[in-house]
């Protein structure tokens, strides 16, 4: 089967996720990367956005959950992405997410970034 993928990759955000009690406090930078799949070909022949999911649309419902309450894990900042991407664009056939934490504070070391990837089927996950 062939699958048509839409790539958003580097979407940066301000939030208080993590851990650590300062981490909720002072806030950090998260970075996301997000990967959709589903057939673009009536997107490709009719050149319409409603044929197809905008970019704009998947950078607003990340936002969303990057910019808002904290959480505790990054897999549950994947989670909340997929999960509210899912029940806007329920045909999609995969969502991938990939969260980084820049710098992330880990006691006596020092990373570029910790980061979790998910991958998840609408229909299948949330339906």
């Amino acid at each position: 089967m062939r699958t048509d993928r839409i790539h958003v990759e580097g979407m940066k955000f301000y939030g208080f996720h993590g851990v650590d009690p300062a981490e909720k406090v002072l806030g950090q930078r998260f970075i996301v990367d997000l990967t959709v799949e589903r057939d673009l070909r009536k997107a490709g022949a009719s050149d319409d956005v409603a044929d197809t999911v905008s970019y704009a649309s998947l950078f607003k419902l990340t936002r969303q959950v990057v910019e808002g309450p904290s959480l505790n894990l990054l897999e549950a900042v994947a989670e909340g992405i997929a999960r509210s991407i899912a029940l806007v664009f329920p045909d999609l056939e995969c969502i991938r997410v990939r969260v980084r934490k820049p710098e992330a504070p880990v006691k006596g070391s020092i990373i570029d970034w910790a980061s979790v990837e998910i991958e998840r089927t609408p229909r299948i996950d949330y339906p």
